[in-house]
C-alpha cells in the first residue's frame, strides 16, 4: 500500500511538473495564464512570476489582463521582491482605477516601499518615498481597513527620519564642532516639534552652548554664557524633571561663577 502511495505521488509531482513545462514551452498565452494561476494558487510563486514575465506585454488589453497584473504584483510582493511589488503595484493602479482591488493594491504598493525603508543610519530616499507613498494612501482612503496600519508604518518610518536627523545634529556635539552644534540641534527642533527626541535636543544644545561659552575668548564669553543660562531654562521648562538635571544644574553652577566677574 506504502509502494502504491509512493508511486501515485511521484506520478502527481511528474503531472505537475510536466504541465508546467509545457506551459513554458508553450505559445498559446491563455495556456500559460492558467498555469500561472494555477501555480500561484499553490503558493508556487516564482513559478507564477516566471508564467507571468512571459505573457504580461502580449496580456494588456485582454479581458484577463487586470486579474493577471494583480496577481503579478502579489507575486512579487509575497516573495518579498518590493522593488518590482512596488512598481507593479503602482502600474496597477495606473491602469486599473476602477478595480475592485484598488484600494487593496494602493496599500501594497505602498508598503511595498516601507519594507524597502533601510536602517536610520542609512540614505532614507525609500524611506521619503514610502512616507510619500503612505500618505497618499491615507487622504485617498480615509475609511479603509488599511488606515490604522498605514498610519503605524508612517509613524515608524517618519521616527526613523527623526532618530537619523538628530543622530547627524547630535554628532557635532560629539567631535566638539559646538557652534555647528547649535545651529543643527536648532534646526532639528524646528524641523521635528513634536519629536520624541526633543529633551534629549535640547540637553545637547545646552551642552554644546556651555561648552562653548567656557571655552570662549573673554571678549564673548559673557554673552555666550548668558545663551547657555538661556538653553538651560529652555531644557527644564521643557521638562522640570529631565534625567539630565544633576549634570544640568552643576553646568549651571559653573556658568553662574563665571558670569560672576561680569557682575562686579
Amino acid at each position: 500500500m506504502k509502494k502504491f502511495l509512493s508511486v501515485l505521488l511521484i506520478a502527481v509531482l511528474l503531472s505537475s511538473c510536466s504541465q508546467y513545462q509545457k506551459a513554458i514551452k508553450s505559445e498559446d498565452v491563455a495556456v500559460k495564464f492558467n498555469e500561472a494561476v494555477r501555480q500561484y494558487d499553490k503558493g508556487k510563486y516564482n513559478k507564477a512570476i516566471r508564467l507571468f514575465e512571459m505573457i504580461a506585454p502580449a496580456y494588456r488589453g485582454k479581458p484577463q489582463a487586470e486579474k493577471m497584473f494583480y496577481l503579478y504584483a502579489q507575486s512579487y510582493y509575497k516573495t518579498e521582491q518590493y522593488y518590482l511589488a512596488g512598481y507593479q503595484f503602482e502600474s496597477f493602479v495606473s491602469s486599473y482605477p476602477k478595480s475592485e482591488k484598488l484600494e487593496e493594491a494602493s496599500y501594497l504598493g505602498a508598503k511595498s516601499y516601507s519594507k524597502l525603508s533601510p536602517r536610520y543610519s542609512l540614505d532614507q530616499a525609500d524611506t521619503n518615498k514610502a512616507i510619500s507613498k503612505l500618505q497618499n494612501f491615507i487622504d485617498a482612503y480615509p475609511n479603509s481597513e488599511y488606515f490604522a496600519e498605514a498610519n503605524v508604518t508612517l509613524r515608524e518610518l517618519t521616527d526613523k527620519l527623526e532618530k537619523k536627523a538628530f543622530e547627524i545634529a547630535k554628532q557635532y556635539n560629539t567631535i566638539a564642532d559646538y557652534k555647528s552644534a547649535l545651529v543643527a540641534l536648532d534646526n532639528f527642533i524646528a524641523d521635528f516639534p513634536g519629536t520624541k527626541f526633543k529633551e534629549e535636543a535640547l540637553y545637547y544644545k545646552y551642552d554644546s552652548a556651555y561648552n562653548l561659552a567656557i571655552n570662549s575668548v573673554p571678549s564673548k564669553m559673557e554673552e555666550r554664557l548668558n545663551n547657555a543660562k538661556i538653553a538651560y531654562n529652555n531644557l527644564v521648562k521643557f521638562n522640570g524633571e529631565t534625567k539630565y538635571k544633576k549634570t544640568a544644574d552643576d553646568m549651571l553652577v559653573k556658568i553662574d561663577q563665571n558670569l560672576q566677574q561680569y557682575n562686579k
